[in-house]
């Protein structure tokens, strides 16, 4: 259980190397003609990279917490497993949008024939399948996310129920802003759209320190259900 938690501790810390994405691709978002040449892919690239480590390490807590989940409430991991994926995948699909308009600034932009004005609404296009994509990956599925452990972490009291708590009051929270930004009420970059992701961020980012340096309560531990051995077995 202590390899675990640490292992689940370090995963949920290894999602927040993605922090300075926004920052990273300005270039991308505040350059309508980034497509044609105008400003660095230097940044991009370190961003694309990062958000490729945050999807895996997102799936890799819901596969290292999923036993010690289950013991609890099955349902709600599988929830958190599946949360994890859909997350995943969707920022895989945000970060090849970025890629594919890199390609087309180096690859295509510089040749004969180019034509400016089709580049730039692909660009524009594909800046926008991004944008999407962040807001059903990263800020969507962090409320479910928080939902499903949340609850199962409160319930057993494997971490302080502080921290749950914190998770599953921030993400009406947070899912309240993303239906807002989904109707254009205002900008995923807006203040209030930060504001209302901070307690699911500090939920996140507490429960990977708590799990790294401390790990799940000993006493929790004890009064955790026996795991169900027979479905352990692989089949003859």
């Amino acid at each position: 259980m202590r390899r675990t938690s640490l292992a689940a501790g370090l995963l949920y810390l290894a999602t927040f190397v993605s922090m300075p994405t926004l920052a990273l691709y300005q270039d991308v978002r505040g350059e309508p003609d980034f497509v044609l040449g105008a400003g660095s892919d230097t940044g991009v690239l370190v961003a694309a990279s990062t958000e490729v480590v945050v999807a895996l390490a997102g799936v890799g807590t819901a596969v290292v917490l999923f036993p010690v989940a289950k013991r609890v409430s099955e349902t709600a991991a599988l929830g958190f497993v599946t949360s994890r994926v859909i997350e995943g995948a969707v920022i895989i699909v945000g970060v090849v949008s970025v890629l594919t308009l890199l390609t087309l600034r180096t690859d295509v932009a510089g040749t004969a024939g180019a034509d400016p004005a089709s580049l730039l609404t692909t660009g524009s296009t594909l800046s926008a399948v991004y944008d999407w994509a962040f807001l059903l990956s990263q800020s969507l599925m962090p409320v479910f996310n928080a939902l499903c452990l949340g609850w199962v972490l409160y319930r057993s009291g494997l971490v302080p129920r502080a921290l749950p708590a914190l998770g599953l009051i921030g993400a009406p929270l947070l899912l309240a802003s993303d239906i807002a930004i989904f109707f254009g009420v205002y900008d995923r970059a807006a203040p209030i759209a930060v504001l209302a992701a901070v307690p699911i961020a500090v939920w996140e980012f507490s429960l990977g320190v708590y799990l790294t340096v401390r790990g799940f309560r000993p006493s929790a531990v004890a009064a955790l259900p026996a795991g169900d051995r027979a479905s352990e077995r692989s089949p003859a």
